[in-house]
């Protein structure tokens, strides 16, 4: 139902405000993740893996209509089959987003990634969140997660967190009139406040530890290769000059 609510509240003034950042950072993040299968977990009408070039992009829900009906506490893909995953919003609607995170490690190729989007606490939004009454609806209902805790989290998993951003500083203000008036805090806020803004960002890889990529030594067996060639000339040398 929070997710539901959720994409309602994408169609107002403020939802288009923040879709639009999103969708954009996306689209430049994602273009250069490269594999064979990527995977969206929530939000079926929206498309973040629509610049990312990978043959096989699937969507996955808790709802019909998709490719893919699931919980995504419980994501129904082979262990180490999936190259991309993106979570818009997905950790801060659901009543236990580590173990989202849990089944997203087990899924994930080694050196694959994982995108996740959320609203940032420690900002103007976080602070409209925390003053909101219980009961309210989205987005001021989910349980916003700081940037330096889903680090600690993918740490603890064995991520590497590799790239990420924060955006929209605008105050979250109803009509767009107001938001287009306070638009000059975006440009001001990359600069002034970076890790202020209302809604961020964060690329984490899957490292697998213990694995190393040997490749051939072709300069050493070049160097043997002359070595052995000088030695089996020079018995013949000699024996021409004894002659």
């Amino acid at each position: 139902m929070a997710i539901q609510l959720f994409s309602d509240w994408l169609a107002t003034p403020q939802g288009q405000y923040v879709l639009a950042w999103e969708q954009r950072k996306l689209d430049l993040l994602v273009a250069d993740i490269f594999g064979f299968n990527a995977v969206q977990v929530g939000f079926p009408q929206l498309d973040f893996l629509r610049a990312n070039r990978m043959p096989f992009r699937v969507l996955c829900c808790d709802r019909s209509g998709v490719a893919v009906q699931c919980d995504p506490r419980y994501l129904p893909f082979a262990t180490n089959s999936v190259d991309l995953i993106v979570l818009p919003h997905v950790l801060e609607f659901n009543p236990n987003p580590q173990q989202i995170l849990r089944e997203v490690e087990r899924v994930l190729v080694p050196e694959g990634s994982v995108v996740v989007t959320g609203f940032n606490p420690f900002s103007l939004w976080g602070l409209r969140r925390a003053m909101a009454r219980r009961g309210a609806r989205p987005p001021w209902q989910g349980r916003y997660l700081s940037v330096p805790r889903l680090r600690d989290w993918f740490t603890l998993l064995g991520f590497e967190t590799r790239s990420g951003a924060f955006g929209c500083y605008a105050p979250p203000v109803r009509q767009e009139k107001w938001l287009q008036r306070w638009r000059f805090m975006d440009a001001a806020g990359d600069r002034w406040w970076p890790v202020a803004g209302a809604v961020y960002v964060l690329q984490a890889i899957k490292r697998q530890h213990g694995m190393r990529l040997i490749t051939p030594k072709w300069h050493d067996r070049k160097a043997a290769a002359r070595a052995l060639a000088a030695v089996t000339r020079k018995p013949l040398t000699q024996k021409t000059e004894q002659e």
